[in-house]
């Protein structure tokens, strides 16, 4: 069954929300209904969070602390963060039922208290993941998904992308684990925080269409069990990013430019010499890449 995990930037708790979630006993019963489905993470406004629903993830088991007998954790797959942090409400209108019946909206709080794991519809799952979606689901932006019909994007998607709205959150949990939907995602928040410059050179290419044509590079593979978050990726251009991937640049712990002088080509060489020091970052220093998938990429760096 679905279910909300409230989460804090400042807990107490071993979370590490990419890979799993930390919780006292108490839940265990209610965590427990969520495993092999999804829960949605909210952050409350109280320790610094930004008030609303800001991922999901796939709950893949529950297992026990072995370092606290009075603590377990859930641990998930599939992360993936909203592209908004989405309100506890719409329209005047709660997401979850339980919060639309609590007549005074002074008490939601109290209401929430001892409720950190709870579960939720389906519908409400997916309202409330459809809003956090809304800028990749933009038509606007449906260069991310490649075009809805023919061959550049899968059966599924297509199909999902033509439905209507309602039919879009009966359906979206089958879409989460859809790879091109997924590349998009994660395209469109890398993309973001790198202002659309390639990492590397720094250049800002637009094209006639208005679409940056900057690509979002892994830096822990995927297939290899990288998340999609913000930290795991660089904005990189296309020559860049087919450099990286084959591991002839890589990164220090510092950001610095590795480059892989004997195996790249001096004219290429010459995009490189203003960055030896340290990449172009995001501004927000929470986002950039986390030094423990760096390490993972540099290894393989040094093994070439």
């Amino acid at each position: 069954m679905k279910a909300i995990f409230d989460t804090r930037p400042d807990t107490e708790y071993d979370d590490d929300i990419v890979r799993r979630y930390h919780f006292p006993n108490q839940y265990r019963s209610e965590a427990a209904r969520s495993v092999g489905d999804w829960v949605i993470y909210r952050e409350p406004r109280r320790g610094g969070g930004r008030q609303g629903y800001v991922a999901v993830a796939r709950v893949t088991r529950i297992a026990a602390d072995p370092s606290d007998p009075g603590s377990s954790y859930a641990h998930v797959a599939d992360y993936l963060a909203f592209d908004v942090a989405v309100p506890l409400r719409r329209e005047g209108r709660y997401y979850e039922a339980r919060l639309a019946a609590v007549e005074d909206p002074s008490r939601i709080g109290a209401a929430l208290r001892g409720r950190s794991i709870r579960t939720i519809s389906d519908e409400e799952f997916g309202a409330i993941t459809h809003a956090g979606l809304a800028v990749t689901l933009d038509s606007a932006n449906a260069h991310g998904l490649g075009e809805v019909a023919g061959s550049r994007v899968d059966t599924e998607l297509a199909r999902w992308m033509e439905t209507t709205r309602d039919e879009q959150e009966r359906r979206i949990a089958q879409i989460l684990v859809n790879r091109r939907f997924r590349d998009a995602a994660f395209r469109t928040k890398v993309v973001s925080a790198y202002e659309e410059r390639c990492a590397v050179t720094r250049l800002r290419i637009v094209n006639g269409g208005g679409k940056a044509e900057v690509e979002a590079a892994h830096i822990w593979p995927v297939a290899e069990g990288g998340p999609d978050v913000v930290q795991n990726g660089l904005a990189l251009s296309s020559t860049c990013h087919w450099l990286f991937d084959r591991h002839l640049i890589s990164l220090t712990d510092e950001y610095g430019l590795l480059v892989s002088h004997n195996r790249v080509p001096a004219e290429l060489r010459t995009l490189f010499e203003t960055q030896i020091d340290r990449v172009h970052l995001p501004a927000d220093e929470r986002l950039w890449p986390k030094r423990e998938y760096v390490a993972r990429h540099r290894e393989r760096f040094a093994g070439h």
